[in-house]
């Protein structure tokens, strides 16, 4: 049954139910990039690790909500908890809206980063236990590309306000900015309600009524007694391998590698672009320092091409991933975002006037693209295939605890970093942990593409197979 389930084509329903699962990483990106179009208009005093620190709320508490969806998505199910996420996306931006000073806003950033952790825990994890394996890269994709495309709407949101409201700036714009995020979190409340249960986490709780449920949502047809059977036969390889430990060396050799992987994602500093985008781009295009409207919706409008650019580019890995594979397309990542900063870096320490704001709007777009393209889907992708299932949950949690925990660490650290040394210096730092990226993926990370979604973790028995990383290590025991 698990197997047809593995073998089956995409169809519409595959695609719609991604969507569904990965409707938060929308919430996320749209809710993440939303403070920073409204962050020049707060009318708090806040200084530079105070504006770190707000921006970073919702990391905090992405790191915080990734924690604590392991155990409960492993004990409660995962669309329970993806239910769960919605609510707290809609609160959080309610709160975030009505904020009347700075630690009630930074309040309601944490509650939607606790549902930006949880979702980013949960949700590709439930995709790769439906998804056909030979589409599970481009359909866990799709969890990047929402991101995207909630970086692009708050934008849009921020660009149309600002036109139309100008005045209202300091008093309204930033609140709906920031309390907008409501509409779609209810929205997808209602929608995700229909969803069925991840089969593999019903057949291990020997749910089997519930499985013949969600097999036919699936559009599945079987039978009570193959239900009956393959649910015995799972239960059976969980106590098997609850007598020896479900965190094999294979499993927790996974999981540090996912979340190096996570780490180099995030503090090679492609959010800097997306939270202080307006913030950073505007006084490049020169407009007067009197009218700060003005400044914020050039740097806006400038974010939103960029956040263009990382749509369109994030197409191209969700029909690339499943054909040239997670290391070739990770490597030539990190490879071109090195390239692009250090030539953005000297543009901005060199140029001046037009010259530099056109270096740097190219280098900045080919950076966007280069991540997304290879980086970006790749860690939540590899967050949800290589883990058994019975510590699927938990790992992946643990994994997405240490983006947010990255990811937190940049975000607060930007602005005193920038102040201190210069963005150009910035730049050639990141261009030094893109290296040190690109020389994980090639020692550490193995080619998952085309596993079942069981299967992967064997590849974490020994070493990378430095002749074909798509298959386990040919090393020698005493090496594993």
């Amino acid at each position: 049954m698990l197997a047809a389930l593995d073998a089956r084509d995409v169809k519409g329903l595959y695609l719609y139910l991604a969507v569904l699962a990965t409707i938060g990483g929308f919430l996320f990106g749209f809710d993440s990039s939303n403070i920073g179009s409204a962050l020049v208009f707060l009318p708090f005093d806040l200084g530079s690790w105070g504006t770190g620190i707000t921006v970073a709320g919702a990391s905090l508490g992405s790191f915080v909500g990734a924690l604590l969806a392991g155990p409960l998505t492993d004990r409660f199910g995962r669309k329970s908890l993806l239910l769960v996420d919605s609510a707290l996306f809609a609160v959080g931006s309610i709160i975030s809206a009505l904020a009347p000073e700075a630690t009630t806003l930074i309040i309601g950033r944490i509650i939607i980063g606790l549902a930006i952790g949880a979702d980013s825990a949960i949700a590709t994890a439930y995709i790769a236990e439906f998804a056909p394996k030979k589409r599970r890269g481009s359909l866990a994709v799709i969890q990047q590309w929402m991101i995207t495309i909630g970086i692009l709407g708050a934008y849009v949101i921020a660009v149309l306000l600002l036109k139309a409201f100008p005045d209202s700036a300091v008093t309204v714009d930033w609140r709906i900015m920031l309390g907008v995020g409501f509409i779609p979190a209810i929205l997808s409340l209602l929608l995700r309600a229909r969803m069925p249960e991840s089969p593999r986490w019903l057949l291990e709780r020997g749910r089997e009524s519930d499985v013949l449920t969600a097999m036919r949502k699936l559009d599945i047809q079987t039978t009570a007694e193959q239900v009956h059977a393959e649910a015995l036969a799972v239960q059976e390889r969980v106590r098997r391998l609850a007598n020896t430990t479900l965190w094999t060396p294979a499993v927790r050799r996974a999981l540090v590698v996912v979340c190096v992987f996570f780490v180099f994602q995030q503090i090679t500093g492609i959010n800097v672009a997306f939270y202080y985008g307006p913030e950073l781009l505007g006084p490049y295009f020169g407009t007067d320092a009197g009218n700060p409207v003005d400044a914020e919706i050039a740097g806006v409008m400038a974010a939103g091409v960029l956040a263009i650019v990382n749509v369109l580019a994030t197409y191209f890995a969700f029909r690339w991933i499943d054909k040239l594979g997670r290391r070739k397309l990770s490597i030539g990542g990190f490879g071109f975002m090195i390239v692009f900063l250090v030539i953005g870096a000297i543009g901005n320490a060199t140029l001046t006037g037009t010259a530099q704001l056109v270096v740097l709007m190219i280098t900045f777009a080919l950076f966007i693209s280069s991540f997304a393209i290879g980086v970006g889907g790749t860690g939540w992708l590899l967050q949800g295939e290589i883990f058994p299932t019975a510590v699927r949950g938990r790992a992946a949690a643990i994994a997405a605890a240490v983006n947010w925990l990255a990811n937190f660490v940049l975000v607060v650290a930007f602005p005193p970093l920038r102040d201190g040394l210069g963005l150009s210096w910035v730049m050639i730092i990141f261009a030094v942990l893109c290296l040190l990226g690109v020389l994980f993926v090639h020692r550490f990370l193995p080619e998952t593409n085309g596993k079942g979604a069981d299967e992967s973790i064997l590849l974490f028995e020994g070493p990378v197979n430095r002749e074909d990383p798509s298959q386990p290590s040919t090393a020698p025991a005493a090496l594993r």
